[in-house]
């Protein structure tokens, strides 16, 4: 069976990478290994995602964002960054004719929203339950050979297969995975106190603490901690696991009480040596798989679905193939040098402020006093997250963006 892409993977960068190409005339095939029934209807991960403008609007331009209830989305209001020598918290609020940093939408909704694009849109075909026993990238083909099933040829390969992606793996591209020997329980939790729609980042010993607002006494809570603890918290009774989790808020929210299901995931970030190779191109977290501390993982992936679509359709406008060196090299330095800042600034966020030493402490704290201070930087930081604009603005935009958030308010 001849395509112009094959896509592995069909979760919500899968997804939203063919509802992308295929309105270019392009032939998609989708291979995926949960039955088709379970990407229709999701289940329920526990994963709140939190959209930046630029990613509505991408996700509007899609169609997709047209299909998630509008009842489910929960506007970012604030973001209030703490620590457990600080009293104070650093504050970032809206832009200036903004009066939200984002949105918050539950993992599952997103996907099923994009399930039901893609079963819009002419030209995508779907290969599920769909098992791979060999795979080939090359200069002249590439193709994806499924057990008991057809091999798909195509011009060009797409990764897109998590962050332990097994594509990556078999076609010999090398990741850095940096595993932070701790896990992360997210869980909804009703409580008694308002979060007036502000997110929290809270550290402090031995554990993170987040909250992601939903409804006005509805939040997704977000702990990490060592493995074996997370899980041990996952398995407490009810009454236990909602007294544990009111402590390590420190009553902040009053009476706190499950809201739904426990969930654990172990924290690990990758970085893929390289984002192309032959006739390959790899997305989402199969190119890089953030920390979920700055919530920005979805939106690195959301934007390498628009910077591929881009060059993608400059080869079709050209006439040129999908699979083309210089076109695969131009998507792998544009993803590259846009993720490449905020992957490493996370690293280092992560590692002072996760980090119990005395010393890590008094600069952490210091550190947050000055963002605290410094109203530029917070407006750089709102800036980031409010722009809708294309994700690889020219340097004169850049230039005027930045200049604009230096002038006193």
């Amino acid at each position: 069976m001849q395509y112009d892409v094959v896509i592995v993977g069909a979760g919500p960068v899968g997804l939203s990478l063919a509802r992308a190409l295929a309105p270019l005339g392009l032939g998609v095939a989708l291979v995926e290994r949960q039955p088709r029934a379970a990407l229709a209807e999701p289940a329920f991960d526990g994963r709140e995602i939190a959209l930046t403008h630029a990613s509505m609007r991408l996700l509007g331009e899609l169609g997709i964002w047209e299909r998630i209830p509008a009842g489910h989305v929960h506007p970012l209001r604030q973001a209030r960054i703490m620590d457990r020598d600080l009293a104070e918290a650093m504050v970032v609020d809206p832009d200036p004719g903004h009066d939200r940093l984002g949105n918050l939408v539950a993992n599952h909704l997103i996907r099923r929203a994009a399930w039901d694009a893609v079963q819009a849109t002419p030209g995508i075909e779907l290969h599920d339950q769909a098992r791979i026993a060999a795979l080939h990238a090359g200069p002249d083909a590439a193709w994806v050979q499924l057990q008991d099933g057809p091999r798909l040829h195509a011009r060009l390969l797409v990764a897109a297969d998590s962050r332990f992606s097994e594509t990556r793996r078999a076609l010999g591209i090398d990741a850095d995975l940096h595993d932070f020997g701790k896990s992360m329980l997210v869980c909804r939790m009703r409580h008694e106190h308002p979060h007036h729609h502000a997110a929290w980042e809270w550290f402090g010993t031995g554990a993170t603490r987040a909250l992601l607002p939903l409804d006005e006494h509805l939040a997704s809570a977000v702990l990490t901690l060592p493995g074996e603890q997370a899980r041990a918290l996952a398995a407490m009774d009810e009454a236990g696991f909602n007294a544990a989790v009111e402590r390590l808020y420190d009553g902040r929210l009053g009476r706190m009480e499950l809201a739904g299901s426990r969930h654990v995931y172990p924290l690990v970030a990758t970085w893929a040596r390289r984002f192309v190779g032959p006739r390959l191109a790899l997305a989402g977290d199969a190119a890089v798989g953030m920390h979920p501390v700055t919530a920005h993982g979805f939106n690195l992936g959301l934007a390498g679905v628009e910077r591929l679509a881009a060059v993608l359709r400059i080869a079709v406008r050209q006439g040129r193939d999908p699979g083309d060196p210089a076109l695969l090299a131009m998507y792998q330095r544009r993803h590259r040098q846009g993720c490449w800042p905020l992957f490493q600034a996370t690293r280092a966020v992560v590692g002072l402020y996760t980090n119990d030493r005395p010393a890590a402490r008094v600069l952490r704290a210091a550190t947050l006093r000055v963002g605290a201070a410094l109203a530029p930087f917070r407006r750089l930081v709102a800036a980031s997250l409010t722009d809708a604009g294309p994700v690889d603005a020219s340097p004169l935009q850049r230039l005027r963006a930045g200049l604009s958030q230096l002038r006193p308010s």
